[in-house]
């Protein structure tokens, strides 16, 4: 899995490719939100949009990730979720947990403009 982080907006867009499992992919995450938050940044975006597969370990790395978020008063929110991923989040009904939004724009849109 590869991970390439820009800013947006005053957001911190996290672009993930490739398929996320416990063993490649979900500690790089919660390191690269981990340093996100470190820099003081409190608006994060996580772009599924080219991600096919995820593990049950890397819904644990997502969910970590929205934690300790939420503990630095700061915001994931997922975009670009493709269709299996939608139905682990639903099964899961961790879907109710995240704000999702189909594109990133839509994303990022939805923080506060002085939040």
């Amino acid at each position: 899995m590869k991970i390439t982080e820009r800013i947006s907006q005053d957001v911190v867009v996290l672009d993930l490719e490739g398929r996320i499992l416990i063993d490649d992919g979900a500690e790089q995450l919660r390191d690269k939100v981990g340093s996100a938050l470190f820099r003081g940044h409190t608006k994060l975006v996580v772009n599924l949009a080219r991600v096919p597969h995820i593990d049950s370990g890397s819904l644990g790395a997502l969910v970590a990730c929205y934690v300790s978020a939420k503990n630095a008063k700061a915001a994931v929110k997922l975009s670009g979720l493709t269709g299996r991923v939608v139905q682990l989040l639903t099964i899961t009904k961790l879907i109710e947990v995240f704000d999702c939004y189909d594109t990133e724009q839509e994303a990022i849109g939805s923080f506060p403009v002085n939040a």
